[in-house]
């Protein structure tokens, strides 16, 4: 026993151990974090190469390229990996990475539970991407799942889709866990809860709401299981059961799942922009506010995804209000962000960029969202591609480019290299570039009428389609000088200083670059 304790503790004072097992058996949240990180950049260009299918087919009217069949796989494995595969675990990775140094503790709370939360992943991605491969194809259904062509018209391989999505649940759960417990447990002395910096707060906030929705997620595909399986009629009309119940129990998920990916993303900016206006962060205090105001609501509007199924208008009425009414912490937020950068000492570095591409596009998103909140005007609405250009306003630049700024921002502390700018900036103008062009026009289409998930159309789609496939394609391929900046990063470059950046602020900063594995061994003193 004391041989193998002497051992455990040589090794914390050389670092990490070598070799292939050192990854396998890390419970260093740096190493958990970076494989959360590439794991998650893997998963999006999977999910990114499978949109490329989308646009491809859509590029003219007419069947061009894949059978229907598959282009509806594609569309729903593309759903599921961008939000299971992609932005959460990119989320959890920047968690892992960077709460314990915001907070001044030496590690995550629970460092062995962090590295299972994080194996999980890699094989239930694997499952979900192998049911493509599998006699009657992958999931056809849409990344919503509805039953029943989820449950009495769905292709065999569905169980293993199921299974699938309880691991990825099981690892967000065991992660939101531990992210709490650091997080109200670990704080240096003298970081009192107001004092947390913002993505600390955003990510508390979040990991709550992981643990209250997740095993919403499991009960829906459980019932599924058992009416693919044991002849229950959950979602059945024909034995007693009722399809639209299936979309109550997946949007009572659903909907908080949206903020799970977008609230990091607010700590991320939060962070950002202060540090390239000059100026302290506008209004912490109703930021934190507004960040648990947006949390509650989140969970009273999940039938506004509903309008058209016949709910009573009281309840139409209800969740027209209410969603209407999350409106209001957001603007707070986006006027605080607005308000740190009036009058600033502003300049425009790559992370400055996409933090206010965030702020720009993420608003435009907000406005659509009101649009389709109204229910008489949902009708109209509902199934067409302007659903599709709205929650990618909300999710591109609000989840995606918030991942990209929070990697360039924080890439030189992880590595101690500066990466290089010019690319850095030609990769923000393609990918702003790419991105509008892909999803502006789908709101015009989606207006004049054209249906969602569908690989043909009608003839007078053909000109906005042809430019939204140009813009995926260049969106799309953006993303591989992303990986290019990154790798030059890792393999040198200028050197980069302690702070980095002039003026940020957080106890991350006053670490070296790059970050030592072990850090905060004796809890720093925040003033």
């Amino acid at each position: 026993m004391t041989e193998h304790t002497l051992e455990h503790h040589d090794d914390h004072h050389h670092g990490p151990a070598k070799g292939l097992m050192r990854w396998v058996l890390t419970t260093n949240h740096k190493d958990i974090g970076t494989m959360y990180l590439w794991f998650s950049f893997i998963m999006f260009l999977t999910g990114g190469a499978m949109a490329m299918v989308i646009r491809a087919e859509l590029f003219q009217p007419g069947l061009q390229i894949v059978e229907p069949e598959f282009f509806n796989q594609m569309t729903t494995m593309h759903g599921l990996i961008m939000v299971f595969g992609a932005v959460m675990p990119a989320f959890v990775g920047l968690a892992n990475w960077m709460i314990p140094m915001m907070i001044g503790a030496p590690d995550m709370a629970l460092p062995r539970m962090n590295n299972w939360s994080f194996w999980i992943l890699p094989f239930a991605a694997l499952m979900l991407v192998s049911t493509l491969f599998m006699e009657g194809g992958g999931p056809n259904f849409g990344w919503t799942f509805y039953a029943p062509l989820s449950t009495d018209y769905a292709p065999p391989s569905t169980t293993y889709f199921i299974f699938a999505i309880h691991m990825l649940g099981i690892s967000s759960i065991m992660g939101a866990i531990n992210i709490i417990a650091t997080i109200l447990n670990l704080r240096a002395p003298g970081m009192t809860m107001m004092k947390m910096p913002l993505f600390v707060w955003t990510w508390l906030i979040t990991a709550y709401l992981l643990i209250a929705v997740m095993p919403v997620l499991a009960g829906a595909v459980t019932m599924m299981l058992m009416d693919i399986h044991f002849g229950t009629s959950f979602f059945n009309a024909g034995g007693g059961g009722d399809p639209v119940l299936f979309q109550h129990i997946f949007w009572f998920f659903g909907h908080p799942e949206v903020y799970i990916m977008i609230l990091p993303s607010f700590g991320i900016v939060s962070a950002i922009i202060p540090t390239f206006a000059r100026k302290p962060l506008f209004g912490y205090t109703s930021m934190v506010y507004a960040t648990s105001s947006i949390a509650f609501l989140s969970f009273i509007v999940w039938a506004h995804h509903m309008f058209t199924v016949g709910i009573p208008l009281v309840g139409e009425l209800f969740f027209m209000y209410a969603t209407m009414l999350i409106a209001v912490p957001t603007g707070v937020k986006v006027f605080n962000w607005v308000t740190t950068m009036f009058r600033g000492a502003m300049t425009f570095e790559t992370p400055m960029l996409f933090a206010i591409a965030f702020v720009v596009l993420f608003t435009i998103g907000g406005f659509s969202g009101l649009m389709l909140a109204i229910a008489p005007a949902d009708f109209q609405y509902h199934d067409t591609y302007f659903v599709v250009a709205h929650f990618h306003y909300v999710l591109v630049p609000g989840a995606i480019f918030a991942i990209f700024a929070a990697a360039y921002y924080w890439l030189p502390k992880w590595t101690g290299h500066m990466y290089d700018e010019t690319l850095g900036k030609t990769h923000f103008w393609l990918s702003f570039i790419g991105m509008n062009l892909t999803f502006f026009p789908m709101h015009f289409i989606g207006l004049a009428g054209m249906p969602r998930r569908i690989p043909d159309y009608a003839l007078q789609f053909a000109d906005f389609n042809q430019i939204a496939s140009v813009g995926g394609f260049l969106f799309g391929t953006t993303q591989l000088l992303f990986l290019f900046i990154v790798i030059k990063c890792i393999r040198g470059g200028k050197q980069a200083t302690d702070e980095v950046w002039e003026n940020a602020e957080g106890l991350e900063w006053s670490l070296p670059s790059p970050a030592p594995y072990h850090t905060f061994t004796t809890p720093p003193d925040v003033k």
